[in-house]
């Protein structure tokens, strides 16, 4: 054989095993990497589905399952068969008779039917959709000739209103079906397949940080404090403190992303991310933390507390209108003193006590991964005004989001270390690969010694102030805070309150933090009556759900 056909022989060899190359290549994306896809198409063509809906799933934990961890996942959004009713007006033998039939299996109205029915048009027209089976099941046993049941896959949210602010729905866009609210709204790209190729969509599955039965849990404490104060909505997040995971977020009011167009647009709103409120009592541990990092105060240094001062010709009062003499650090936090957080901050000074604040994340956002999340607002420190520094000390004249004033708190909890929030754990793609969530340190706001020293005193804040919270056994640690809310014209609203709860335990090695907020409660002036309760029933339920031991 020459030279020159051994070349060729080598050329065609080649090509032969390029060719075989891109065929096994193919086949694996055909059998593997694309299957569930095929799958659903083949399914939907099979069975009469007018449209084919190809959206990943998004599931919650569910530890105490039972099973390998591929059962310890519940399901919370994912895709499902609806029967729908439509007919062809023009083949309709008797339109009359076939709309009151009608009328009657699906509890709408007669005449709307007749006019739609009697139109004899030869288009076919949807005249219900998401029917029940047995809804379905009598419109065929009707046998009539132009009526028919066909099936489309739609989006299906298998709890209903469990974590719908958190999840969002599957809407309509300008360009089709959309995610809207939510992780739905968030990894839309992920979720429906459109992250890499639009042309070839891969949609991904959605692991949530959320603990089910942690959920559960508070979303029933959540209604129950709301009812019991006739208040106008609230929210409850539960964090690991070492990590930053969410490991549940409560909100009222809430909705059925099942049938979100009977809700209000507000009801869509998360607003442990989406709205912010003035913290009131319960930004003091901050402001206390930044004394005693900064070398100011120690937990045993004293004040005298003459119980007005006056900045800039205003008057500043402690809530209860008293004078309570010479106070140690650890008092004006039991006490909850205005005048005290004052004297604290203005010993840090300006610059060094917005820069406090600004490393425990207020004011700008934290980067959970939610749609919508606004940065707070601590304007008035950049004024240079001593009165605004002074009442930003107590929580009044800047506002926080819950998700920022919860993490802000575990950075107390853990040691000093602001961890990023997160609530997705992970990304599963279709074919098995996985994008998993880091835990990440954005800032380092106070030292570790610090930590512990707030730590202890808002442990004795729990024993000294709020009976309703202690757990016999464990040392808990915690802050309330009452603040009014602001009418939008500088003052404030007339007797009308936000409340909030933020603590941990245990306090000696704390597994997670918890924060309630109260809108408008009614009947009730003080956070430290009306939320201690529930705060005590939320760290009961989870220091036996993590069997942690006793500490005292």
């Amino acid at each position: 054989m020459g030279k020159h056909d051994s070349l060729r022989v080598k050329i065609v060899f080649g090509c032969v095993v390029v060719a075989a190359s891109i065929i096994t290549w193919r086949l694996f994306v055909l059998s593997y990497v694309r299957h569930t896809l095929y799958t659903q198409t083949a399914q939907a063509q099979n069975q009469n589905i007018s449209n084919i809906l190809i959206r990943g799933n998004i599931f919650v934990q569910d530890p105490k399952a039972t099973g390998p961890v591929a059962d310890q996942r519940y399901l919370v959004a994912t895709n499902k068969k609806f029967p729908l009713v439509y007919a062809t007006p023009a083949t309709l033998v008797d339109p009359v008779a076939t709309a009151n039939q009608l009328a009657v299996i699906l509890k709408i109205d007669q005449t709307t039917l007749q006019t739609l029915l009697g139109s004899g048009s030869t288009t076919s027209k949807i005249l219900a959709r998401k029917i029940t089976p047995e809804q379905a099941d009598a419109i065929t046993k009707l046998n009539i000739k132009g009526m028919g049941i066909r099936y489309e896959t739609d989006r299906f949210y298998p709890a209903n209103s469990f974590l719908s602010k958190v999840i969002g729905f599957l809407g309509f866009g300008e360009n089709g079906r959309l995610g809207q609210y939510g992780i739905e709204s968030y990894f839309d790209n992920e979720l429906s397949g459109q992250a890499e190729d639009i042309t070839s969509p891969r949609p991904d599955n959605v692991i949530l940080t959320v603990d089910r039965n942690i959920q559960l849990f508070v979303e029933s404490k959540l209604h129950d404090v709301l009812t019991k104060w006739r208040a106008a909505g609230g929210s409850i997040i539960v964090q690991d403190p070492q990590t930053g995971k969410i490991l549940a977020m409560a909100d009222e009011p809430t909705f059925d992303p099942n049938n979100y167009s009977s809700s209000p647009t507000s009801s869509f709103i998360n607003q442990n991310v989406q709205e912010m409120f003035e913290p009131g009592s319960s930004f003091k541990p901050i402001t206390m933390a930044a004394g005693i990092d900064s070398g100011k105060v120690t937990p045993n240094t004293t004040f005298s507390d003459p119980g007005i001062i006056e900045i800039a010709g205003r008057q500043i009062h402690n809530f209860d209108g008293l004078a309570h003499g010479t106070v140690t650090m650890t008092q004006v936090l039991e006490k909850s003193l205005n005048t005290g957080a004052a004297f604290v901050e203005n010993l840090v000074g300006q610059d060094n006590f917005l820069n406090y604040v600004i490393n425990f994340g207020f004011g700008q956002k934290t980067g959970v991964d939610l749609p919508g999340e606004v940065s707070g607002d601590v304007a008035n420190l950049y004024s240079g005004r001593q009165v605004n520094f002074v009442t930003a000390s107590f929580g009044q004249g800047i506002a926080v989001t819950p998700i920022q004033l919860i993490t802000a708190y575990s950075a107390l909890a853990n040691g000093g270390k602001l961890m990023k929030p997160y609530i997705v754990d992970r990304i599963i793609h279709e074919g098995g690969t996985e994008d998993v969530t880091q835990p990440e340190v954005v800032s380092i706001p106070i030292s570790e010694k610090t930590s512990a020293k707030i730590r202890t005193m808002l442990v004795s804040v729990v024993d000294i102030g709020f009976d309703k919270a202690r757990i016999k056994g464990y040392d808990v640690a915690g802050k309330t805070g009452t603040a009014q809310i602001a009418d939008g014209k500088g003052g404030y609203q007339d007797g009308v309150f936000i409340h909030d709860f933020v603590g941990f335990a245990p306090a000696s090695n704390p597994k997670f933090v918890i924060l309630i907020k109260m809108d408008k409660p009614q009947g009730i002036t003080f956070a430290a009556d009306s939320l201690s309760p529930t705060f005590r029933d939320v760290a009961a339920y989870l220091l036996n759900y993590y069997n942690v031991p006793p500490t005292r």
